[in-house]
């Protein structure tokens, strides 16, 4: 394969507190694996975006800079449009994806009013105050594989219309009592897995990189390099699912 694959991970010195933006490295390297050549480009500024891209990764952000974050992110307002609907996948994790919804409510301090921040509206739904914050291991039915991560998020995902990535089996995902995790609308998912995500879950990363190949006119398949880093995901993922109490895959 002579053309290169252009993944981008967007302002990753303001969303990558959990290291989600090294989702894009995952797909880069899985890519390579498959014969593909490819590379991973950090934009801190719309004007470094590269004139051909194949997939966009949006890491997670910390509550003090989700205005800073948001402001960045309406910079590619139009771009991150036209890859919606161009077949581009876009996978947003965390804050990120809070910040491509319609917007987001913060809890008032001691006691005090909501304050909102306005989203991008790339996704439905809007990401609302929980009464506490959930940090533990979340693990989801999908149908891209059982899914496992870590979820440290103060807020639920309220009025999504678009389908969810999986139903949850251990956790709370987006919460308000829907059994649900995460958003998927065309090719833009948005997720609370952390992990990252896409290391610990290689079936959702190959789902992004079929999209991927076939909009580049290529077949994707996975590498065989790619089938002994999966049996080590799997049994992290079955570590984790089996003291939860559920069965191993």
């Amino acid at each position: 394969m002579s053309d290169e694959l252009t993944i981008v991970t967007l302002f990753p010195s303001l969303l990558n507190s959990n290291g989600d933006a090294e989702n894009a490295r995952v797909l880069a390297r899985r890519a390579e694996w498959a014969g593909a050549s490819a590379r991973v480009v950090a934009v801190e500024d719309a004007s470094e975006l590269p004139a051909h891209v194949d997939a966009v990764v949006i890491g997670s952000g910390s509550d003090n800079e989700l205005e800073a974050a948001r402001d960045k992110l309406r910079t590619l307002l139009e771009e991150l449009r036209r890859w919606g609907t161009e077949g581009v996948p876009i996978l947003a994790v965390g804050t990120g994806w809070e910040l491509l919804s319609h917007g987001i409510e913060l809890a008032g301090s001691n006691g005090g009013p909501v304050r909102a921040i306005e989203g991008i509206g790339i996704l439905p739904g809007r990401a609302v105050p929980r009464e506490s914050r959930v940090t533990d291991d979340l693990v989801v039915k999908s149908k891209f594989g059982r899914l496992v991560g870590f979820e440290n998020h103060a807020r639920d995902y309220n009025h999504a219309e678009a389908s969810p990535l999986g139903r949850v089996l251990s956790g709370s995902g987006n919460g308000r009592g829907s059994g649900q995790e995460g958003v998927v609308m065309g090719d833009v998912f948005g997720t609370h897995l952390h992990g990252p995500v896409l290391a610990k879950n290689p079936g959702l990363a190959d789902e992004l990189l079929a999209r991927m190949f076939r909009r580049a006119g290529l077949d994707y398949q996975r590498g065989e390099r790619a089938a002994s880093v999966d049996e080590i995901a799997r049994a992290a993922r079955n570590q984790i699912a089996v003291r939860l109490g559920l069965e191993s895959e």
